[in-house]
């Protein structure tokens, strides 16, 4: 497979910071990979999530998607993400409907297109019925569904998951998981997956890289993580590799 994401060497030191964010770490993602970042709080998912999308810069190091950097081809690679945050990125008072239009002008789509974007996504996730309902009436799950869709209107080439299922209902966590295993295997969506819900990452990812105090511990095939630390789950492997102790960061 060719590589979409690139992370070489790269060092992130915020200014007055006793230490590196992220400290000399290396990873490769592929065209295809539903790739797991998993790590402790603190260990620096959330800023490496933050370069990848070209918010700041690296302090040392490069970050490549399909081959450029933010620093050359700032709009192309910006093009290639879509990012559903943790937090719901979306207007409460608007409908559903309204929001992802405006989001989807926000994006440049076309109009013809994106309706028929938003009403199929809408659909699929079981959404129809509430299009025309204002956000703040939706339960969490189905904001949380919403935000999925915000992310995906302009057909990312990756697919950025900050803990897409944390606080929702098992209909709304099994759909949410659901659709992006179909946008993988038909549409060939590579898909970057952050959460706290190991048994999760088990199941959905192919590959997995645990971080942990900004360095990279281990990366790999899933299935041969858990063989080569003679585990019997990617939470033990986790647990043997980032220990015990309480990161309350």
């Amino acid at each position: 497979m060719s590589k979409l994401v690139e992370v070489k060497n790269v060092i992130k030191k915020y200014k007055d910071a006793p230490r590196a964010a992220i400290n000399n770490l290396s990873l490769t993602i592929d065209k295809g990979d539903v790739f797991g970042l998993l790590g402790p709080n603190g260990a620096g998912k959330t800023t490496l999530i933050s370069m990848l999308c070209g918010l700041f810069p690296a302090t040392e190091g490069e970050i490549y998607i399909n081959g450029l950097t933010h620093k050359t081809h700032s709009n192309q690679c910006k093009q290639a993400i879509g990012v559903v945050p943790q937090e719901i990125a979306l207007y409460p008072k608007l409908t559903a409907w309204e929001n992802l239009l405006f989001l989807g002008h926000m994006y440049g789509l076309k109009t013809t297109p994106l309706k028929e974007s938003i009403k199929y996504n809408l659909a699929i996730l079981g959404l129809e019925s509430n299009t025309h309902q204002k956000i703040s009436t939706y339960s969490g799950g189905m904001k949380r569904r919403v935000n999925l869709i915000a992310g995906l209107l302009h057909n990312p080439q990756l697919l950025i998951l900050d803990e897409p299922t944390v606080g929702v209902d098992v209909q709304s966590k099994q759909a949410i998981i659901d659709y992006l295993k179909k946008l993988n295997t038909e549409k060939g969506m590579t898909i970057l997956y952050t959460s706290h819900h190991l048994d999760e990452a088990e199941e959905f990812c192919n590959r997995i890289a645990i971080i942990d105090d900004g360095k990279l511990v281990t990366q790999g095939k899933t299935k041969d993580l858990i063989i080569e630390n003679n585990s019997q789950s990617i939470e033990e492997v986790y647990l043997k590799i980032t220990g015990l102790k309480f990161r309350d960061k």
